[in-house]
């Protein structure tokens, strides 16, 4: 029996607890003595298994069973007394010596007289706890990296707000009428898309070298003449074009990303949601049987124009799960994107790595992400880790089920990181205040080393880092404890600072000779995030080129393997197509300003066998243009013409 049987068992007995104080007559009494003894003769004949049992094999009678017993005794008014419920274990005796189960421990709270509640409260918290316990261990033993695929699915993040029923109402009972298709993990298929056929992309194994899987996407033939086409929709700047082209392929990824943008900026979100999904659903199918998303261990190659789309639906629909309130989803896709190349991280994702765990609480991943990098990937010089740790080990110090020693040391690690922090990125503190619309101390705002000065002397590119995160993650500073923590931990810079502190002169140096100029994958990452704090630090040398929202600053060593034909030039395909067009079409295009009949070089025997014919042409073409230009046209005569009928056009 379950646990939920018990309380139906337990329900069952407060029902009949005005029945067990009546006592019984004689005459019922000696009733349900005879009733009792006919059931219990039955039951030895009828139960096979224990007259076999009693020799040789051991009867298990299962900690419910005992449970169920000790109901009946209760609810047939009979003392649950250590002698009754020794009576109960008789039949273990004959066992052999096992360990103590959870079930066993509840039973020995109830040999002392408790009730059921007491056993059933025993049973959970012991499970509760078996349940904590091992998943911390399976935890630890993962990667930091891991990616569970049920944690892709939003659905499973707003079930544990919302309930189940709240979040998936009518969908179960769509399900039967749904028809088939491919079981995905990152989406699922939606009846309002349109029919799914393959687009043409492919997947294929590169390399696999010490346990390390590099793949990338390929398109074929057909794909490729549908980008070529997408490229001329990208040139004419007219949204239109790619809401006609994704009609006659609605799969089509770079269209599904632009459209998306369009969307967007016109604030359909729901629209623009929905095109990456359906994105994101045509690269799953197009999977390699091989590739895996929660391995850690399949690489894809940025470099390659067919893998940065992969890159940028993962991230665009990371962003709109942020946004929807998901951020556990959203991190558990920043880890997916993180692990195709860890060592690159062409988006830059651990600018966003720290936000996304500290929206969901996962303080522990930050933590142990920061140590196990820090020592090849220097992330404290990174102002978002220098000061998100800090932010980590402070929340953790504020839990209630740690002792009073590891309080005082997780505050005591808390204040030292935000104090390095501090005093590291002094040009973070006014901007963040600013944001937070708090309004600092005289002392602080007077201070040279937190003043205006502090701002004005960074590098540009360290102003562009501090200025992500001030944008991005000064919503996690309005609370007040925090800013507590805070200018307490302000007060301590500044009488470091006054008392010479070695350690300011190794931050200034450090920040003299870093951050001169950020690398091409943060200002892709500050491109795509969209903070207006970041946007405005950018270099001329980034925003003066043309963006496409399809492929935001493309690697300066790309990977083409298919290169778009060469367009022919207006006067150029006019010539062509010349050949095989009738006279009147050339009239007609004779009209037009930009109008040359003449070949191309490279077909001169053509040109040299139709010379004359091009003259006649001309000569044709010349004629009538001034028959047309002494066209006059004359109105009718009406007033002289008697025999027309005055109510003809009545």
């Amino acid at each position: 029996m379950s646990s939920r049987a018990l309380r139906r068992l337990k329900g069952e007995q407060r029902a009949q607890a005005a029945l067990n104080a009546l006592k019984l007559t004689d005459e019922d009494e000696e009733e349900q003595m005879k009733s009792d003894e006919t059931a219990h003769k039955q039951k030895n004949i009828s139960n096979i298994f224990e007259l076999i049992g009693e020799a040789d094999v051991d009867v298990s009678v299962s900690d419910e069973e005992t449970a169920e017993r000790l109901i009946d005794r209760k609810q047939e008014g009979a003392p649950l007394e250590k002698d009754a419920v020794k009576d109960e274990k008789s039949n273990k005796k004959k066992k052999k010596k096992k360990k103590k189960t959870l079930a066993e421990i509840g039973r020995d709270d109830l040999s002392v007289g408790d009730d059921i509640d007491a056993f059933l409260e025993t049973l959970e918290k012991k499970k509760g706890m078996s349940y904590q316990s091992a998943d911390h261990i399976a935890t630890e033993n993962r990667p930091v990296l891991y990616v569970e695929h049920r944690n892709l699915n939003p659905e499973t993040e707003l079930k544990r707000y919302f309930g189940a029923r709240a979040v998936l109402g009518d969908q179960r009972s769509k399900q039967r009428q749904r028809q088939f298709h491919r079981c995905t993990w990152m989406t699922i298929f939606k009846d309002t898309w349109p029919r799914f056929s393959r687009p043409g992309i492919s997947m294929s194994l590169v390399e696999s070298k010490d346990g390390i899987q590099h793949f990338t996407f390929e398109h074929n033939r057909d794909y490729q003449q549908v980008q070529f086409k997408f490229f001329d929709a990208v040139e004419s700047m007219d949204p239109n074009n790619f809401v006609v082209l994704l009609q006659l392929n609605p799969y089509h990824i770079d269209s599904l990303l632009q459209l998306s943008d369009v969307c967007r900026i016109q604030e359909d979100q729901e629209t623009a949601r929905d095109l990456i999904e359906r994105a994101l659903y045509s690269f799953e199918c197009a999977f390699h049987p091989v590739f895996s998303l929660t391995s850690g261990t399949c690489r894809l190659d940025y470099r390659r124009p067919e893998n940065r789309a992969f890159y940028l639906v993962l991230f665009k629909h990371m962003t709109f799960l942020e946004k929807r309130g998901c951020p556990r989803t959203a991190l558990e896709y920043c880890k997916l994107i993180l692990s195709l190349d860890p060592d690159n991280d062409p988006l830059c994702m651990l600018l966003i790595f720290d936000f996304l765990c500290l929206r969901c609480r996962e303080y522990t991943t930050l933590i142990r992400l920061y140590e196990e990098w820090e020592v090849h990937r220097n992330l404290s010089q990174l102002p978002n880790f220098s000061f998100s740790v800090a932010l980590s080990y402070y929340h953790l110090s504020q839990q209630e089920d740690i002792s009073p020693v590891e309080n005082q040391q997780l505050k005591q690690k808390s204040n030292v990181l935000l104090q390095n922090a501090l005093i590291m990125f002094p040009g973070a503190l006014m901007p963040l205040l600013d944001l937070c619309t708090v309004q600092p101390d005289a002392v602080v705002s007077s201070h040279a080393f937190f003043g205006p000065s502090s701002q004005i002397g960074q590098p540009p590119a360290l102003s562009e880092l501090v200025s992500l995160y001030v944008g991005r993650c000064h919503s996690l500073w309005k609370e007040a404890g925090l800013m507590l923590w805070l200018e307490e931990n302000v007060r301590k810079v500044l009488k470091r600072v006054d008392l010479h502190d070695p350690y300011l002169e190794d931050c200034q140096n450090k920040r003299k000779q870093r951050y001169q100029s950020a690398p091409r994958n943060i200002h892709r990452h500050v491109l795509m995030s969209e903070i207006k704090e970041a946007t405005a630090t950018l270099p001329l040398e980034v925003t003066t080129q043309p963006g496409m929202g399809f492929d935001p600053l493309p690697p300066l060593d790309s990977i083409v393997s298919y290169i778009r034909p060469e367009r022919c030039s207006d006067e150029e395909g006019q010539n062509m197509g010349a050949s095989n067009e009738s006279t009147l079409s050339l009239f007609f295009r004779s009209l037009l300003p930009n109008f040359n009949l003449q070949r191309p070089e490279d077909r001169q025997e053509v040109a040299r066998a139709g010379r004359e014919l091009n003259q006649e042409v001309n000569r044709l073409m010349v004629a009538m243009r001034d028959m047309l230009a002494n066209i006059q046209f004359h109105e009718p005569q009406w007033e002289n013409n008697h025999e027309r009928d005055e109510e003809e056009w009545d």
